[in-house]
Formats: structure tokens, sequence, C-alpha cells
């Protein structure tokens, strides 16, 4: 026995690669595949026992009437045509004498199944002469030419006296039976796996912000309690989204509240100078700016839903606001671009990063193109210090940036508008120096 090494190669690896990956296939296989074995172990029963005996004794009783009429030939050939024309009535074989023929060489017999070899012999058996079987010669007939000592007796044999039809009636109902049941447990079979696909897709879907309601629940009882168990959890999730959005707009109605009273109190007070209120009232701003990325964070884009959106149109809106801003930057776009999703939330994750670009790098090159498996990639690169590798997966996390004026956040809301979108974002080396930031979301 030889054992594998540990690392080595596993037959089971090579077996993979043959074997369906989707449900379906591999439910379908297992129903097939003991299907395929019973009829090969019934057609081999029946083909190798029954058949077999059944041709070697209609074949040896055609040779033995063929050898029975050329023994009484060879006794008395005066009378050859009294003798051909009784063993043709009670034997059905159409004999002709062709005096001074020689026996031609024919290809080998291409009659299907045992019958060919199981005559040839029997031939050889009963006749003692050269001979050779001619299975097509005659529309349904088989001819079997004998060398005489004066020429070739032609013997032309009704071919049902060597074929049985029960074997193609058994072939028929073996190859129709398999055919009818492997297509009736697809038919099955597609019922199930539609609705785990249906399940999958809503949950894919849900996952990424495309809310397509409920799904109807469909198949197996276990598939129907799945389905029913993710409507519920659908309906739960909508309104704890709901309740969070109204619990983050009382919160940010109760902040901003004494942010203005007290931003009118300072402009009434008429002792302080116009420097102090100057710095006191951008402290409020600046207040009012972070409470407004916190809620902005905390609250996400759930209630926002996904549409077909033109990405050249977007990244082009989103340049033109940062140019306005001052910022240098540039945009490659491949034409016809459009994916589904969140434009105002996709919106804001873009303009983080090209904002986070622009505050450390002086040029910022934005460009989108077709990736591989049906993707969309977006890259934005600047020209600035980067990031070290051992920095970047911080950097994506909340409140981890210490870039000053920063709240750690802009690249956390980026990260996880474009993650629920079924996307992913890397922070690069950009190959001419600085950083890119690539971005592959689903179309």
């Amino acid at each position: 026995m030889v054992k594998l090494r540990p690392g080595g190669v596993q037959p089971e690896r090579y077996i993979r690669k043959f074997l369906p990956r989707g449900l379906f296939g591999r439910s379908l296989l297992i129903v097939l595949l003991p299907l395929i074995l019973l009829q090969a172990v019934a057609l081999q029963m029946f083909y190798g026992n029954h058949l077999s005996e059944l041709s070697r004794r209609l074949a040896g009783g055609v040779a033995g009437e063929a050898g029975f009429m050329i023994d009484e030939l060879d006794r008395d050939p005066r009378t050859r045509t009294l003798i051909i024309q009784q063993t043709d009535k009670h034997f059905q074989f159409v004999t002709i004498f062709l005096p001074g023929e020689v026996l031609r060489h024919l290809p080998p017999p291409d009659a299907p199944g045992p019958v060919d070899g199981d005559l040839a012999r029997a031939l050889a058996t009963e006749v003692h002469r050269p001979f050779n079987v001619a299975w097509y010669a005659a529309p349904g007939r088989i001819r079997i030419d004998v060398q005489m000592a004066d020429g070739v007796l032609r013997i032309d044999v009704p071919r049902k006296r060597l074929y049985v039809g029960t074997f193609y009636l058994f072939f028929i109902w073996l190859i129709g039976a398999s055919v009818l049941m492997a297509g009736i447990a697809a038919l099955f079979l597609r019922t199930q796996v539609r609705g785990i696909a249906r399940l999958a897709l809503a949950a894919e879907n849900f996952g990424m912000g495309r809310d397509t309601g409920p799904i109807r629940p469909e198949g197996a009882v276990e598939v129907r309690r799945a389905a029913a168990a993710f409507n519920r959890m659908q309906d739960r999730v909508r309104r704890f989204m709901a309740q969070r959005t109204t619990m983050l707009a009382g919160v940010s109605h109760d902040l901003r509240t004494p942010l203005t009273r007290l931003r009118l109190a300072l402009a009434m007070q008429p002792h302080v100078t116009p420097e102090d209120l100057a710095d006191m009232t951008g402290d409020i701003e600046e207040m009012e700016r972070l409470i407004g990325i916190y809620l902005n964070f905390a609250r996400g884009e759930g209630s926002e839903q996904a549409v077909p959106t033109d990405i050249p149109v977007l990244l082009e809106d989103i340049c033109s606001n940062a140019r306005r801003a001052n910022a240098s930057i540039s945009l490659s776009v491949e034409d016809g671009l459009v994916a589904t999703l969140r434009p105002e939330a996709m919106r804001r994750a873009l303009t983080n990063l090209i904002d986070n670009a622009k505050r450390h790098g002086g040029h910022i090159w934005v460009a989108a193109h077709r990736a591989a498996r049906g993707r969309l990639s977006i890259n934005i690169d600047d020209d600035g210090p980067g990031i070290p590798e051992a920095q970047r997966e911080t950097l994506l996390k909340p409140f981890e940036s210490n870039a000053p004026g920063g709240t750690g956040l802009g690249l956390a809301i980026a990260r996880d508008i474009i993650v629920a979108h079924g996307g992913t974002i890397l922070l690069l080396d950009r190959p001419l120096g600085g950083l890119r930031v690539a971005i592959e979301l689903p179309v």
C-alpha cells in the first residue's frame, strides 16, 4: 500500500476537479450514479448471460441446418436442385449455387452483439469448409457463402432467425427508463435547489443594501423554514434601522439645539471682543461638524436603496466638486460603466477618500474600469508621502487616524460603505510614489 507523505498531493483533490461545484449538480450525481450502476449491472446480467446463451443456440441451429444441407449435397450431387428446394422450404433459406465461382475474402463481420462470433464458430464446427458471412449484403438477410468442390453455395438466412426482438425492447426500456428517471430527478432537484439559490441571492442583496422585499418560501420543509426565518430577520433588521434612524435624528436635534442657543448667546454678549467671538464661533462650528461626522458614521446609509448608477457621471460630479474645493485632480473612466449601488452613500465614501488624498498629496488621479469576474475597479492615487504598510489596516478602523485636523472616521466610513456594497478596499503603494486606494465593487 502506498502512503501519502504529509503535505503531499491528496487524491481527493483530483476527485474534486471532476465533481460538480453546485448543489444541483452534486445532488443529481447522487441520484444518477446509483441508477446508472444498477442499469449497468442489469444490462450485464442480461447481455452477458441470457443473450449470450440465446445467441449461441440460434447460431448453432442455423449452422446445423446449413451443415445438414451441405452434407446432403455431398452425398448425392445429382439431386442438388431438389435438396435446395426442400431445405429452403423447411429452413426458410434462399439458396443458389454459383458453379465455377471461387470464394472471395470479405472483411471481418460487423454485426452488433455476440451473434457474429457465435455464428462463425458454429459454421466452422458444422460446415468444415471455407466460408464467408456478409451481414448486410441483402436487406433483412444474412448471406453465407460456402466453397464447394465445383462452385460456391450461397445461402441467404432471414436475419430474424439470429436476432431476438426482446433484446431491443429491453435495451429501449433500459435507456428510456434511465432518461425518464433522470428527468424526474432533475426537475425535482431543480425545484429544491431553486429555493436555496433564491434564499442565498436575497441574503446577498440584503447584505449589500438591495432590499428586494420578502422572498416566497418554496421547496422542502427545511428550505421553507429557512426562507421564513430570513423574512422575519429581514423585517427585524428594517425595524431596527428605522428605530436607530429616528433615535439619531432626535440626538442630532437635541445636540444642535443648545449649540444654536450658545451661538446666539455669544452673538448678544456686548463685552466679548470680535477676536474672542470669532474663536468661540469657530469652536462651535467645529463641534457641529464633528457631531455631524459622528452621527453620519453611526447612522450609515441603511435607508437609501441601491439603484443602477452611471459611474462616469457620478465620478465626474465628485471630481468637479473637488476641483471647486481647490483640489488638483485628474479623471480617467471607461465609458458605459453601470453598477447597482446606493449613489449618495458611494458619493460620501469616494469624497472622503479624495479629501484624504487632497490633505496628503499635491495631485490626485481617479481611474475606473471593468475588472475581472464582471466587477468594477476604482483607483484613487496621490503623490503624497504614502502610508507604511504596517499602519494601513489600522487607518481603516474608526478613531485610529492621527492626521492633524482629522477625526479618524473618514477612511472608516468609506470602508464601511464599500464593504456594505459587497466590495473591497485596499491601501497600496502607488507605482510612481504615493498612496493608491484600490476599490472593487460588484456591478
